[in-house]
């Protein structure tokens, strides 16, 4: 995905609203020359690749984000992983670029996914060697 589709996705989730492609290009015209086909097209790209849903308002239509800013970020990280030779190693090369905090909201993100039992410290009394223990045989 593309510089000028990420300025218009994230128009899109700022307003929050359905918006038409005029109101898009009124607000990116602030920060470059661009032409009303080429934001049409953008949204329509968008369209189709499912990020934006559109309604028909007279001859013109209306584009609302199909998901959040967070989704859409991911699928652009996977996108790019998927793209790799060698996933591994775009792996380690992306975790070496990213600050104290994004490492630390990683650890946090595999927590989550992971969930609750291999996120918390194993507890005495042998649970490391038989880590079934704590779910079977119905508690104390």
């Amino acid at each position: 995905m593309g510089e000028l589709e990420d300025s218009v996705m994230t128009r899109v989730w700022k307003w929050n609203r359905p918006v038409t492609v005029r109101e898009v290009l009124e607000d990116l015209q602030q920060e470059r020359s661009i032409a009303y086909t080429t934001v049409m097209t953008v949204l329509d790209n968008l369209h189709q690749k499912g990020w934006v849903r559109r309604e028909a308002e007279g001859r013109a239509y209306r584009y609302e984000a199909v998901s959040t800013r967070a989704a859409y970020a991911a699928a652009l990280m996977n996108d790019a992983w998927a793209q790799s030779d060698n996933p591994a190693a775009a792996l380690v090369a992306f975790f070496g670029m990213m600050s104290d905090e994004q490492r630390h909201a990683l650890r946090d993100a595999v927590r989550i996914v992971q969930g609750p039992e291999t996120s918390e410290p194993a507890t005495a009394g042998g649970a490391e060697e038989n880590p079934g223990s704590a779910t079977e045989g119905g508690g104390r």
